[in-house]
């Protein structure tokens, strides 16, 4: 299949992790359009420990549009930015 002669096919929504895994299992993924996908971090860990933190209305929706424009919660954001200053 040449990408430039021939459109792949857009990704189906998939609504749970069955469908995740039987379109996986069965479908030729070289015929679908993967170029809107990044990496993604997969959360282990048992979350065990709370933060109450208090911050100015205006960080707070900065922080929500920036998680939203991720496509992730912004509490996972949060934890994101703390993880990767850490790790510096």
């Amino acid at each position: 299949m040449s990408s430039n002669t021939e459109k792949r096919k857009p990704m189906p929504s998939l609504r749970s992790d069955k469908q995740a895994e039987e379109f996986v299992d069965t479908a030729d993924l070289s015929t679908y359009d993967l170029s809107g996908f990044r990496p993604m971090r997969f959360e282990i860990q048992n979350k065990t420990a709370a933060l109450n933190l208090r911050l100015p209305q205006g960080l707070l929706d900065a922080i929500k549009l920036k998680a939203k424009s991720k496509g992730i919660p912004y509490t996972r954001y949060v934890r994101m930015l703390i993880e990767q200053d850490l790790a510096q």
